[in-house]
């Protein structure tokens, strides 16, 4: 009786914010409220099952489910409050006042002790208890709860869908924007280099190394870049080298023609190498 009275008024506040509050996120939270603080009083009525279910099920996944169609729909205050269904408003206050009587009856009940007790409920356990009750006399109940369960699943989905309002770019469309990009922007026609190409691991914080041994900047996020999370210079010495060791580049660095840098010019070397082999 103390955690029902300690929750009790938390409750009927949680509930009152959900009827009144503007934002529907925030209503949602304050269900949050009620669910956890109903969880708390079927543990202390020894509902185990009842306890976790409620946590697991109800708050963590629907109420998620909630907030997710809240995020992808966007609702606010902002949007029309026109009734789209008629008489909602009195089925909704029916439902309340046969709901505050239900509550009201059981209460008196559990007050009067004549309802039954939680020895005798509980009988041979919880679990089985509860099993016995669901599957037998509330089996109808409980497969109408279920197919209203999979029904809110299917209008968020649903609601969540979106149009498209243009057509979907083609290859070709692509290929053209990047070329148009390229001519009135200066933007890189190919595709960027990706982290860690031609180095010992692909992190993503290790820019990639050109056939010349420096670091393309444009490899790593600018993200990286701002917060100084890029790996330095020193740091990837050692690909470095080793990079100029599997190309045949002279790892000392020696002047070159026409200005060039002798890694530079021997990787040129290479190349025409190659190319004329």
């Amino acid at each position: 009786m103390v955690a029902f009275w300690a929750l009790a008024p938390v409750m009927v506040l949680a509930a009152l914010g959900i009827l009144f509050v503007r934002k529907a996120v925030h209503a949602a939270l304050l269900l949050a409220v009620v669910m956890i603080s109903l969880a708390v009083l079927y543990a202390a009525l020894d509902a185990p099952f009842l306890f976790a279910v409620q946590i697991i099920v109800y708050t963590g996944a629907i109420l998620m489910l909630f907030l997710f169609v809240l995020m992808l729909v966007g609702v606010d205050s902002a949007d029309s409050v026109v009734e789209t269904i008629k008489g909602q408003r009195v089925l909704a206050t029916v439902g309340g006042l046969l709901l505050g009587l239900i509550l009201v009856v059981g209460l008196s009940q559990l007050t009067l002790g004549t309802a039954t007790g939680l020895d005798d409920a509980n009988d041979g356990g919880n679990i089985p208890a509860l099993a016995n009750i669901v599957f037998s006399r509330y089996v109808f109940a409980f497969e109408v709860t279920s197919a209203l369960l999979i029904t809110a699943a299917v209008g968020a989905m649903v609601l969540a869908h979106r149009e498209r309002l243009t057509p979907k770019q083609t290859q070709a469309d692509l290929a053209r924007k990047r070329v148009r990009d390229y001519a009135e922007k200066g933007t890189s026609l190919v595709p960027l280099p990706a982290p860690g190409v031609y180095a010992r691991h692909n992190a993503v914080d290790t820019p990639a190394l050109l056939p010349d041994g420096t670091a393309a900047e444009s490899s790593v996020s600018r993200v990286l870049a701002a917060r100084g999370t890029v790996r330095s210079a020193p740091a990837m010495a050692h690909d470095i080298e080793g990079l100029k060791r599997q190309l045949g580049i002279d790892t000392e660095a020696r002047p070159g023609p026409a200005g060039k840098s002798g890694a530079a010019a021997s990787t040129t070397e290479d190349v025409d190498k190659g190319a004329s082999a």
